[in-house]
């Protein structure tokens, strides 16, 4: 699991006009904190270590080092509002955590061996990918920052479902609690789409018609 701190301070000055004023300063991100057997707490979070975390794909699925006018608190990221065109966060949600009660959380599917794959090196197979995340239940300890997938062995005509996955010990995926019903495909090796005679033939003839109006030229 990832190592995340985040520096914020207490927000007293609240509403949507003090959120503009904050935003506008430049230095600070409106934000909030909940859950637990606390209030929710208005806060702000330094901009820079925050915008700085969030190229790492990792940081949206880890524990983080929340340190509010220098006392810390463990949250995991819940929501963030952002701009409608501007590549700005305009509000963050932070969910408070407890080490002894289990999380619920997205966390991303990384798929490996594609060069090696079987179904797609030897047999020429074309890999789709059906979702890139999923739904995962555990304590905050055995929080993985994603789960992998490993085609190297998986065959051609093959679908891996949430089922097949290989997940660490203490992490539940969430939707196979449901039922089988709810064992979701994640990825699979198909044959590769082959276009028709008839386009390949009109697609020559179009080319030919034009190379001819051009030479008329």
């Amino acid at each position: 699991m990832s190592d995340y701190t985040l520096n914020a301070s207490v927000r007293n000055d609240l509403g949507k006009g003090a959120s503009r004023r904050l935003r506008r300063a430049n230095e600070q991100v409106p934000a909030i904190i909940y859950g637990g057997e606390q209030a929710p707490q208005p806060i702000a979070v330094d901009k820079t270590s925050f915008y700085k975390a969030l190229e790492d794909e990792a940081f949206f699925s880890s524990v983080i080092n929340l340190q509010v006018d220098g006392k810390a608190q463990q949250v995991v990221v819940r929501d963030l509002q952002r701009h409608p065109y501007k590549p700005l966060i305009t509000h963050a949600d932070f969910l408070r955590v407890d080490a002894t009660h289990e999380i619920t959380l997205r966390v991303p599917l990384h798929v490996v061996g594609e060069d090696k794959s079987k179904g797609i090196k030897d047999e020429g197979g074309e890999l789709h990918v059906l979702s890139n995340e999923v739904e995962i239940s555990c304590l905050p300890k055995d929080l993985p920052d994603f789960l992998e997938v490993d085609i190297a062995e998986v065959a051609l005509g093959t679908t891996l479902h949430l089922s097949d996955l290989t997940v660490p010990s203490g992490v539940t995926l969430v939707a196979l609690t449901h039922g089988e019903d709810h064992d979701n495909a994640v990825l699979s090796i198909t044959k590769p789409k082959v276009r028709s005679t008839g386009e390949g033939e009109e697609g020559g003839e179009a080319a030919e018609g034009e190379e001819g109006e051009g030479n008329a030229e």
